[in-house]
């Protein structure tokens, strides 16, 4: 468990918080470039990482990401007009271009200059993979984008979606890092001959307390998932977590690789990113019942920025659990995977106080990766270290697993190859 204050430093992602100067390190993702479709289109309220921003696609296709509050006496930005490359605001006139300068004062006298002493804040933004990123933080140059391999992918190639989550991104990215629920939480009691089973064979696995193999990394921390799968084989599931929010989790019949970005909102809550990707060929279909990315699965969006990319199945209608589902098919009776993990995460209340909890041996994962952010931003902020992977982009070339293996082999070794991304091999899927 962790101490009241180190859950507080962990958990607080505001500017000038001890974690929230680490996560401003790193690029994060901001939109998917679709939801700004044309230049001088509809400006769009964002918030990220506590700051509510104004993100528009100026006359030249470029996104720029600017604040709330015009810099004259505040009013919104979400109301101004996008037009001639800049945002102007319909207060008094002023405009202002994707780098925050003020490039018109019509209120002004013509022959003043104060145009130029005037800047609003804005964050630099880099288009790649069909999303919007944007690096809030300190450098004057930022780093390299993260060699992500589903970046790099056609578009075809991959499935994207997002749902807003009302829980600390911590305690949601939790979730991804631990085995063990997966075999509760998203198990099914019906027979398992069905085709539930060909998505991920694992659901229905006998084994249900894994083995932890825990490997710290440049980029962060994997573990493979040890579980007996008969006499002379072990089944492994590998799980990478990448600093500060992207997690891969195993293929289990999906046919490409699957992972998550965990973008904190606020400090209540988290924008999760589902990707995946196959890196030989076009994506096919995901099945509705494991991702509920269908577009009839969110409630009609609006402005405010928690108002986007909300499930229909929500707190307010218990996630409609079936009682009698849960009876008779599964373990919980809530319908979907993603719908059963946002019921658990965010019963816990919007930031769990971690110093209550009792934990196993299958949460070495979880203890280890809050241990990872943790002496990251405290190195960061008492000793200036750059946090691990902001100026190596390549050590995100990674992929994960899931394997059958005989019981005497070195599972790092006999898997070295096959989490490699950008390798033109196929994803490893047992």
């Amino acid at each position: 468990m962790l101490s009241k204050e180190e859950n507080e430093l962990l958990t607080r992602v505001g500017a000038g918080t001890v974690m929230g100067d680490l996560l401003r390190q790193y690029w994060l993702p901001a939109v998917v470039s679709e939801e700004l479709p044309e230049p001088d289109g509809a400006p769009m309220r964002i918030r990220l990482l506590g700051e509510d921003l104004i993100a528009f696609r100026d006359t030249n296709g470029r996104v720029g990401l600017i604040q709330n509050h015009c810099p004259h006496r505040g009013a919104s930005l979400f109301f101004g007009r996008n037009e001639e490359a800049g945002l102007r605001c319909v207060y008094h006139g002023w405009k202002f271009d994707a780098q925050g300068n003020c490039i018109d004062m019509p209120n002004e006298p013509a022959e003043s200059d104060f145009k130029s002493k005037v800047k609003a804040v804005a964050y630099p933004t880099l288009e790649r993979g069909g999303v919007v990123w944007a690096y809030m933080g300190p450098r004057t140059e930022p780093p390299a984008l993260p060699e992500l391999e589903w970046m790099a992918v056609p578009a075809e190639n991959r499935v994207m979606s997002k749902t807003l989550r009302e829980c600390n991104w911590v305690q949601a990215l939790e979730g991804d890092i631990d085995t063990a629920h997966l075999y509760f939480l998203h198990s099914r009691i019906e027979s398992p001959d069905t085709a539930y089973v060909a998505s991920d064979p694992g659901v229905f696995h006998e084994d249900r307390h894994p083995r932890l193999h825990l490997v710290r990394t440049d980029y962060g921390l994997m573990y493979g998932a040890q579980r007996d799968q008969d006499e002379d084989h072990y089944y492994w599931r590998i799980t990478q977590f990448m600093m500060p929010i992207h997690t891969l989790f195993p293929p289990g019949g999906l046919g490409g690789v699957p992972g998550h970005i965990w973008v904190p909102i606020d400090d209540e809550h988290t924008m999760v990113w589902f990707l995946i990707w196959n890196p030989a060929g076009p994506a096919g279909p995901v099945e509705h019942g494991l991702f509920g990315s269908h577009p009839e699965s969110y409630l009609p969006n609006t402005s405010d920025p928690l108002g986007q990319w909300r499930y229909v199945a929500n707190r307010t209608n218990d996630y409609q659990i079936d009682r009698e589902m849960q009876r008779t098919k599964t373990y919980t009776g809530i319908p979907t995977i993603p719908l059963q993990d946002q019921a658990i995460t965010e019963s816990m209340g919007p930031i769990y106080d971690r110093n209550q909890e009792h934990l196993g041996s299958t949460d070495a994962m979880v203890i280890q990766v809050r241990r990872r952010l943790l002496d990251a931003a405290c190195a960061l902020r008492e000793e200036g270290i750059t946090p691990p992977g902001v100026d190596h982009p390549e050590q995100y070339r990674v992929r994960t697993a899931s394997v059958v293996l005989d019981r005497g082999a070195d599972w790092q070794a006999a898997t070295q190859e096959v989490l490699k991304a950008f390798s033109g091999l196929p994803v490893a899927n047992a």
